[in-house]
């Protein structure tokens, strides 16, 4: 390097267009089915029409690519500047639903609204907690990301509903084995950004067989309209209720430490370093976005694990590819059509993209984990119990039914209940200050 050049950090690095865009596509369609279920389910629960479920589904991408935006882009003291997609969040299903039985969707906006406002407020407050994730909780909060994930691939191998006739039938299972193996023969045969789009030719490759194997149906793209717009508050002005309030906040705060794990796992994934001004920003953006989403007719907004993997897949750690999946989205959002043919891909061609996807997150939190001192420390506790603790609601879903609903939210996501544990087991047997093999530099 000459002397006053300056080095870009690949994080930073914009890379050609037509690169930038492919890649974009990608994380799209690795979270498409995942952005959209949210606002599926709560239509389905609440009785609303197909019209009524079309403004939610466009509205909620429309948000997703704001989000991302925000959250890539970033400005002031908002967005973390990493790889990072947003999408609506699970978390928030099960008390929006209680909401919007008592007090219909305004009720619903109008307690994401206030709950995005605190989240903005608390981050700055929040992010202090970053020294209480030493590497041993980083590596053991990635590595519990997978696992937590891997089922949500499974069931698309098998055809998405276990419900279904047809679930984990031969063609489902054929078709996810298709398409894994396209990924796995385009990585390893192919370099550069032939090899770095595996994800995305395995998606359309296992789509094509599905077509012509007759498993694949695009008529919902002849049906959809061209062009929707959702204007903002298009469900009436959001009502404010103290109950539902207090729920959606809890839920903030679940959400918060989510993404909290997931900011650190995109950064060590991608060599940025996740310090508290950095965090709160990622925070941030997480609150505004949210408090956006109320207006736009959208739920709260978070990180989406499942892109993770595909960072790790790639090796892609530019985050204006991201933020190019945010101009995807708000594309989505306002022509159906486009939405529609990528709502096409088979659940059993999601699948097998899922299986390297989810896997590769694994794979980094043990690279993490393996450097990490287990000598003369209680790491080796401290991993076994968060992984055990962290996986009871993957084996049984319904493990904590018994428990007030307050305490469900927290544990009916592995990620969120092993988080936690991982990061109490650490002061537990560490102390506040964790172990000195876990400190090689102190977090300013």
């Amino acid at each position: 390097m000459k002397q006053g050049e300056t080095t870009v950090s690949p994080v930073d690095q914009i890379l050609p267009v037509g690169h930038m865009f492919a890649y974009g596509l990608q994380h799209v369609l690795a979270m498409y089915a995942g952005a959209v279920a949210v606002p599926i389910i709560v239509a389905q629960a609440l009785g609303l029409s197909t019209e009524q479920l079309t403004y939610l589904i466009n509205a909620d991408l429309m948000a997703a690519g704001v989000a991302t935006l925000i959250q890539t882009l970033g400005f002031w003291n908002v967005g973390a500047k990493i790889p990072m997609i947003q999408g609506v969040s699970f978390a928030s299903v099960a008390p929006m639903l209680v909401i919007g039985h008592e007090q219909g969707l305004p009720g619903i906006f109008g307690a994401v609204m206030v709950a995005g406002a605190v989240a903005f407020f608390l981050s700055p407050y929040f992010s202090r907690l970053i020294r209480f994730f030493p590497p041993v909780v980083t590596g053991t909060i990635i590595t519990l990301i997978g696992i937590s994930l891997l089922p949500v691939a499974v069931r698309w191998a098998g055809g998405g509903n276990p419900a279904a006739p047809d679930f984990a039938s031969m063609h489902n299972l054929l078709l996810s084995l298709i398409t894994l193996g396209i990924v796995v023969i385009v990585y390893r045969c192919f370099k550069g950004v032939i090899s770095n789009l595996s994800i995305l030719i395995g998606l359309v490759g296992g789509t094509l067989i599905a077509y012509f194997m007759g498993y694949a149906n695009f008529s919902a793209v002849e049906h959809a309209a061209w062009v929707g717009i959702v204007p903002p508050l298009f469900f009436g002005v959001p009502t404010f209720e103290l109950s539902g309030i207090i729920s959606m906040i809890v839920v903030m705060l679940v959400i918060m430490v989510e993404t909290t794990g997931d900011c650190i796992a995109i950064g060590e994934i991608v060599g940025r370093r996740i310090d508290k001004p950095r965090l709160a920003a990622c925070l941030r953006a997480d609150g505004l976005s949210t408090f956006i989403a109320s207006i736009l007719n959208s739920f709260p907004h978070s990180a989406f694990a499942q892109n993770v993997g595909l960072v790790a897949v790639t090796g892609i750690k530019s985050r204006f590819v991201v933020s190019c999946s945010g101009i995807i989205l708000l594309a989505l959002g306002l022509f159906p059509k486009m939405g529609a043919l990528i709502a096409s891909i088979p659940s059993a061609v999601l699948g097998g993209a899922g299986l390297a996807m989810f896997g590769m997150i694994i794979a980094s939190g043990i690279r993490a984990l393996g450097k990490v001192s287990f000598d003369g420390n209680y790491n080796l506790m401290i991993v076994a119990v968060s992984l055990s603790l962290g996986m009871i609601t993957l084996a049984e879903p319904h493990f904590f039914s018994k428990f007030p609903s307050w305490a469900q939210i927290v544990m009916h996501s592995g990620i969120t209940f092993g988080s936690l544990v991982a990061v109490a087991m650490n002061l537990l047997l560490n102390g506040s200050e964790g172990h000195p093999s876990d400190r090689p530099d102190k977090i300013k």
